[in-house]
């Protein structure tokens, strides 16, 4: 608890606060939609562009020391960022803040990639009940998904930006006094000391060398653009073609998440009797059939339940995916491979976004459609190549 769960639930509060907290930081101090959508992008755009720096580190260094700097580095920033902002006016408020929020996505991004590789070493430990040490991570995460943007706005209504730097900035040094501390770090490879665009080419080449993973992180890819069509078509198909309430569409998304936080629970007992294939071949048929029945849900009830079950097969896919990463990925290239990997699986919320501003809202269902389409070849691909395929673990090549 003390040495895996404790920092990992402090540190993706702290993360999930400051990605979803700043940017309503930024719209309660300008009133600016435009400013706002910039926000989005500098808390997500440092981490689009740190993955392979991030993965070289943990290879480097230990993704300990790594998980320890990077919060210790976050509280620090968000320290004197609080203190400046109590001190300025309104415009150079708004360039600090924008500041804050490249800063917060770049140090998510480090400690995000050392947290998967601590809970990675975890479950290796764990031998064949890996997927339960998976699970419960998984559990942290979506958890502190659903807590850090309430908690965020509910501290910026109740005690302004203060108060939200101050609980983000305690639990990042909560989070680097309760770091993981390995008994030994991961043997350095010799390609850690190599610049950025080589350690990229050794997380492909091992991912080239392992399809079974290979195999499943594209199928999820897949899915994943599904899942980000869905995130961003959703308020309007719920406030425009359903007629209901922006609250309504907060409803939604916290039924998933509680159903997510369930399926990941009942996952656990489900791989220990039936395997983690079996599992994932339900899981994926479970994700595939509900994205089908969206596109034509006529009413709200029908559009939530499906939702809802949409996001607890996802989850049961994000057990299999990391519980199958940890066991396949070499530890000596680790971080480098798990950079890529992850990043195959973001790229799709940035294309989902760009069809969304493309299409005419009246072929939003359309879309979805043909989403849900590509996500089924996907899914079944992966779980058809990708099992056959020799769960070997590859030797990176140099």
């Amino acid at each position: 608890m003390r040495g895996i769960y404790l920092p990992r639930l402090a540190d993706a509060t702290a993360s999930s606060m400051a990605t979803y907290g700043i940017p309503l930081l930024v719209l309660g101090t300008t009133n600016s939609s435009s400013l706002t959508g910039v926000a989005f992008v500098l808390t997500w755009a440092p981490r689009l562009c740190t993955f392979g720096l991030a993965g070289m580190a943990v290879d480097r260094y230990g993704p300990a020391r790594v998980f320890r700097v990077a919060a210790t580095t976050r509280a620090l920033v968000v320290g004197l960022v609080a203190s400046a902002l109590a001190a300025t006016d309104d415009d150079k408020a708004l360039g600090l803040v924008m500041f804050l929020a490249a800063c917060a996505g770049c140090l998510t991004q480090f400690s995000y990639i050392a947290a998967e590789s601590v809970g990675a070493i975890a479950s290796r430990d764990a031998g064949d009940t890996g997927h339960r040490v998976q699970s419960v991570l998984l559990g942290i995460d979506q958890t502190a998904a659903l807590v850090g943007p309430a908690a965020g706005g509910l501290l910026l209504q109740w005690d302004g930006p203060s108060g939200m730097l101050t609980v983000i900035g305690g639990l990042s040094i909560l989070t680097a006094a309760v770091s993981p501390r390995m008994r030994q770090a991961p043997p350095q490879a010799p390609e850690a000391t190599v610049p950025v665009p080589r350690g990229w080419r050794t997380g492909w080449s091992t991912l080239r060398t392992l399809p079974a993973l290979a195999w499943l992180v594209a199928g999820l890819a897949f899915s994943n653009l599904a899942l980000g069509l869905l995130e961003a078509a959703t308020p309007v198909i719920v406030v425009q073609h359903l007629g209901r309430s922006s609250a309504s569409v907060g409803v939604i998304w916290s039924c998933a998440a509680a159903a997510s936080l369930l399926a990941v629970v009942i996952c656990r007992v489900m791989i220990d009797r039936w395997g983690l294939p079996r599992v994932g071949r339900c899981a994926a048929l479970v994700t595939s059939v509900p994205c089908f029945l969206i596109a034509h849900a006529d009413s709200y009830r029908a559009y939530l339940i499906l939702i809802a079950v949409f996001m607890a097969g996802d989850s049961v896919l994000a057990v299999v995916l990391r519980t199958l990463r940890s066991r396949l990925i070499p530890a000596e290239v680790f971080g480098s491979t798990l950079s890529v990997t992850v990043l195959l699986l973001l790229l799709p919320y940035p294309l989902a976004g760009l069809l969304m501003a493309l299409v005419d809202p009246a072929a939003i269902r359309t879309l979805i459609t043909v989403c849900a389409v590509l996500q089924g070849l996907g899914l079944a691909c992966a779980f058809t190549y990708g099992i056959r395929s020799r769960p070997h673990r590859g030797k990176h090549r140099k």
